[in-house]
């Protein structure tokens, strides 16, 4: 009985004096983000059961509940990873985002030697009976491998880390305009540019960066033709294909304030406008959201993710080390503009792109990647015991 009651006072979580490897995580984190988080998942369990079976009968799957199954399966193991990569120390999760850096990149380019082409990209390396996305992880790497570049050249004057931190840009770019994806592109350079300038470095390179970015857009444009299709229907949709776009649009206007039939059985409301949207378990489910459950969700989607990206920033700030200060805004700015692009793009106020919501729109790869992101975010604004202070601030 005595070692009953002795195992049961050591998995007690709600005391601070806990000293189990629980206790002390769950006291070192910040609840906020994890509440914050743990809202996001719930947001895509709900709007999984709005779009999913709706997808599952526009493309003929006879199974209406097969991208709820299988949401539910990828949350599972984003959720373990997210929780796993949350238990390191600053130098570890450091350790651990060079090395999946170093190995997605290798991975993007075993995608474009071997991997299919899908819809003209070369995005995906099939691993047996799954695929994987390995520009999605690589993201986070990324972040993270810059960010230590970055803190060891403004710390040491000698080190050319704002250099090496550029020749990772200028590999991981290069890789997303060979796949091609020119939307990741534009992300990745938009969060390298936030994390210069919170690294310290000077408005030099960060206009110089801005200027070569704005140049290659142009030459996008010139004489890139997808990039060139994009642009043109979004700036004059009468001169492309812009059904998508104008189902989201409408999608979201017949939810009104409130919503619009959710709960009913797949088909029964004939003019929900899901029906006929490609692609609403995705990158459009911004749109059903707003369909079923009106513009109010879609305001609370929308102070979730502002709640999460301010949350992380404040955490960054109160801490000494230039890299973590560095990682921690690069990986929160990296949901942020992500989530920005996808709801822009729903409510057409930016050029299509085929982009995913954080935590809410289905894809293996984008909820893993997700729950890595947040994880690393976690665990580095995590409150580090006395002994590992001074490891902090040095990191």
């Amino acid at each position: 009985m005595n070692t009953l009651t002795a195992y049961i006072s050591d998995l007690r979580l709600t005391s601070r004096d806990s000293m189990s490897a629980l206790g002390r995580w769950w006291w070192s984190i910040d609840h906020w983000l994890l509440y914050a988080t743990g809202a996001l998942i719930l947001m895509g369990i709900v709007l999984s059961f709005a779009a999913g079976p709706a997808s599952a009968m526009r493309i003929g799957i006879e199974n209406t509940n097969h991208f709820i199954i299988k949401h539910m399966m990828f949350i599972v193991p984003a959720i373990g990873l997210m929780i796993m990569v949350s238990f390191l120390t600053p130098l570890q999760a450091r350790r651990v985002g060079v090395i999946v850096f170093a190995v997605m990149l290798a991975m993007i380019i075993a995608a474009l030697l071997f991997g299919p082409t899908i819809k003209g990209a070369n995005r995906w390396l099939p691993l047996g009976p799954i695929g994987i996305q390995p520009s999605e992880f690589a993201k986070a790497g990324f972040v993270i491998a810059a960010a230590w570049l970055m803190a060891e050249g403004a710390n040491a004057k000698k080190f050319p880390g704002g250099l090496l931190a550029l020749g990772c840009y200028a590999m991981f770019a290069g890789l997303l305009i060979a796949q091609p994806d020119y939307g990741q592109w534009a992300l990745v350079t938009a969060v390298w540019a936030i994390m210069f300038f919170i690294a310290g470095w000077s408005w030099f390179w960060i206009i110089a960066l801005g200027c070569t970015a704005v140049g290659a857009l142009y030459m996008g444009y010139l004489y890139a033709p997808h990039i060139a299709s994009r642009i043109d229907t979004f700036l004059n949709p009468a001169s492309g294909d812009t059904y998508q776009v104008d189902k989201a649009v409408e999608a979201i206007r017949n939810g009104g304030a409130f919503g619009h039939d959710f709960g009913q059985e797949p088909g029964a409301a004939a003019d929900a406008v899901k029906y006929q949207l490609p692609d609403s378990h995705t990158d459009f489910i911004f749109a059903v959201a707003g369909e079923e459950f009106g513009f109010f969700l879609c305001l609370v989607i929308l102070a979730l993710y502002a709640f999460f990206v301010c949350r992380a920033f404040m955490l960054a700030a109160r801490k000494q080390s230039v890299f973590i200060q560095t990682a921690v805004c690069g990986l929160a700015a990296t949901i942020g503009l992500q989530a920005i692009v996808n709801i822009g793009v729903n409510l057409r106020v930016l050029p299509a792109k085929g982009m995913t919501l954080p935590f809410i729109s289905y894809g293996g790869s984008s909820m893993l990647a997700t729950g890595l992101a947040i994880g690393l975010i976690l665990a580095l604004t995590r409150k580090q015991p006395g002994h590992m202070s001074r490891r902090e601030t040095l990191a």
